[in-house]
């Protein structure tokens, strides 16, 4: 049943059950109705159309039911257009809150009876209250005609006669007018009848709607739980593989913490040979000072253990020579006194650097696993055969100049 001048209504709410209910109810009272999923949609809509009147749930995903009234409040041209919140939930603060935004009234969902129509119609009524001057006359067809009569001019006796037959037939018109709307009340006591037992009707259908949803939910959830409890062998055995691995990873670390133990013995034996080789270095600074001249030549020979025992053979010649030297020259006790002084420092090198040998082999076998101190172990040994050597040459140059002499 509609017509040009049917209230349009807009429905804004996120259920598509409590949209249905609202259109079924609101379309059975006469009334032209546009449906809208969210307040975006709502929002849309009023951008473009201008409703006789606004039903929106208050809470939406997107936009809330307070935010499409303010909108509406905000709006020249809707701002007297009525605003009806519908909530699941009506307490103080939803009430506060639609006081703030100015909504025309709360009503709690799912709907009693014919709540929603009686309130919407309600709303509409006084939205369209128009004052007594503008309200269009409602005159009987008597009054019309006896206004008709007063304002035309003098009739003939033939036109009475035809307007009297008017006027009875007029006056059959309004007894049958009378029988119809009698019928019509009783029609339309019947329909509001029928309405209000169809939105029960309606309200028992959403409920079971919500109850078949929740059973659906509880029925997914029993499914889930099914499949979990299935899954509950599968878990047990991927935990016990878990905890194998745990084990494995307690050993693995256990064995790494045994590796770093032998690693800070390694480190410590390193740190042990390198204070050797320190004092091995000041052992060989200290001959550098008691051969100030061995300097000279430090930049001419090589430190090669080939040329160290070259060496050796050649101190243990200049020791023969002396011996030789000290028989045939008695007169020059004093000088080769000096000699031996100095032979004997050779031996004591000689003493040393075997020493030093011991150590180098000792170094050289822990080189093998610290390479990096080895090879500085050995590279300081090299320097230190360089200035046994330039001691030796020393040593036979003092041999020839006691020989000349």
């Amino acid at each position: 049943m509609k017509g040009a001048g049917m209230p349009k209504i807009l429905i804004a709410d996120d259920s598509i059950a409590v949209r249905k209910v609202a259109e079924r109810l609101l379309t059975e009272a006469g009334l032209g109705v546009t449906l809208a999923a969210n307040g975006e949609e709502a929002l849309a809509y009023l951008a473009k159309e201008r409703p006789d009147l606004i039903v929106s749930d208050v809470i939406m995903p997107d936009r809330s039911g307070y935010e499409v009234c303010a909108f509406v409040r905000g709006n020249p041209t809707l701002a007297t257009t009525p605003v009806l919140l519908i909530s699941g939930i009506v307490n103080d603060e939803v009430t506060r809150q639609a006081e703030s935004c100015r909504a025309d009234g709360v009503l709690k969902k799912p709907f009693q009876g014919t709540s929603l129509k009686d309130r919407v119609l309600e709303l509409i009524a006084k939205q369209q209250e128009v004052p007594p001057e503008h309200a269009p006359a409602s005159q009987s067809a008597s009054d019309q005609t006896a206004i008709s009569v007063e304002r035309v001019p003098p009739i003939s006796n033939r036109e009475h006669d035809s307007m009297q037959q008017d006027v009875g037939t007029l006056k059959e018109m309004e007894q049958q007018l009378q029988t119809e709307r009698a019928r019509s009340e009783d029609l339309t006591k019947r329909l509001s009848e029928a309405i209000e037992q169809l939105g029960r009707a309606t309200e028992i259908e959403a409920q079971l709607a919500t109850e078949r949803q929740r059973a659906s939910e509880l029925e997914t959830k029993v499914t889930t739980l099914e499949l979990q409890v299935l899954r509950v062998p599968e878990l047990e055995a991927a935990l016990k593989t878990e905890q194998d691995r745990v084990e494995t990873f307690k050993e693995e670390v256990l064995a790494v913490q045994k590796t770093s133990g032998r690693i800070a013995e390694l480190e410590s034996a390193l740190n042990a040979e390198r204070e050797a080789a320190e004092q091995l270095v000041q052992q060989i600074t200290d001959l550098e000072k008691t051969s100030a001249r061995a300097q000279d030549a430090e930049e001419r020979l090589l430190g090669e253990q080939q040329q160290v025992a070259e060496l050796q053979q050649r101190v243990k010649m200049l020791e023969t020579e002396l011996t030789a030297e000290r028989q045939k020259h008695t007169e020059t006790t004093g000088r080769l006194q000096e000699v031996e002084k100095t032979g004997t420092k050779v031996q004591e090198l000689e003493g040393l650097l075997v020493a030093e040998r011991d150590r180098n082999g000792v170094l050289s076998r822990r080189v093998v696993e610290t390479e990096q101190a080895a090879e500085n172990a050995t590279r300081r040994l090299e320097e230190m055969a360089r200035k046994l050597g330039e001691i030796a040459g020393l040593a036979s140059q003092l041999g020839s100049e006691r020989g000349q002499s």
